[in-house]
């Protein structure tokens, strides 16, 4: 099995990196990288980034984090490994905590975002939930709202979401769910914002198939089409942190899982009530 925290630091420094525009709202860039080894693609990522502050934030852990509550719940997704790494971007050093992945394509695969394919494949006023569920991907989506309910994922904008197509089987699906690192506590620098940070409070989001709220969304799911997901325990409180104390500090522990807890509370209430 893949260790999931690297604690001991590597020497990543061949790595090179490119810019990805931030989303609205988000001061700063996404640097990411990725090293072919053999024909087996590992993709990397950093946290938000800028010239004069560095690498700041926590995204790259909130991709540990998520990865390991969708794997308690049973939501198929991409894995995610934290790697504490000497990097360097345009030839300065730094040192950081970076979060890594494998290519989710199968072979004789090619990925397109969902905003493209449905610009391309869409029916005459056809919205892109409607799109969706026509192209058999109604699970799929329900799913993703109650997750990103759940971490409150302010990113599913449509390139967040990956069409994934088979030309010779004449097949497609939706990639795994992945990129969650504008979820959770993304926005909180300082321990004050950490603890008069409001869990249950609705944030606006980017939504492609719905709206920018996280807690309408859920609205957009059909009575008894809920999805049920194995159940969050608090006892996974140990396993979802396992790890990580050298690299986010307890305030954050304790604020991000009372927002889960909370939220997960409130999702089961509201899916009964459905």
């Amino acid at each position: 099995m893949q260790t999931q925290v690297i604690l001991e630091k590597q020497d990543l420094t061949y790595l090179s990196w490119t810019k990805t525009r931030a989303s609205s709202g988000t001061a700063g860039t996404f640097m990411k990288s990725y090293f072919d080894l053999g024909g087996q693609k590992n993709y990397y990522k950093l946290s938000n980034y800028n010239s004069f502050r560095g690498i700041t934030g926590h995204e790259c852990v909130n991709e540990l984090i998520v990865d390991r509550l969708l794997s308690f719940l049973g939501v198929e997704h991409l894995h995610y490994q934290l790697i504490h790494a000497d990097i360097l971007i345009d030839d300065r050093p730094y040192e950081t905590y970076l979060c890594a992945s494998s290519d989710f394509k199968r072979q004789g695969e090619t990925k397109i975002a969902l905003d493209a394919y449905y610009q391309a494949e869409r029916l005459e006023r056809e919205s892109p939930l409607e799109f969706c569920v026509r192209s058999g991907w109604p699970s799929y989506i329900r799913q993703m709202l109650a997750v990103d309910y759940l971490i409150l994922n302010r990113d599913r904008h449509g390139a967040n979401i990956e069409v994934l197509r088979n030309a010779r089987l004449k097949s497609f699906r939706l990639a795994p769910l992945f990129d969650h690192g504008l979820s959770l506590l993304c926005r909180c620098e300082t321990e004050d914002e950490v603890r008069s940070f409001d869990v249950m409070a609705d944030r606006k989001v980017q939504c492609f198939v719905g709206s920018q709220s996280a807690r309408d969304n859920l609205n957009l799911i059909p009575k008894n089409k809920f999805p049920i997901f194995h159940p969050l325990r608090e006892a996974d409180r140990g396993v979802l942190f396992a790890d990580l104390n050298p690299v986010l500090p307890q305030a954050w522990q304790d604020k991000i899982w009372e927002m889960l807890w909370r939220r997960w509370q409130f999702y089961e209430d509201f899916r009964r009530q459905g």
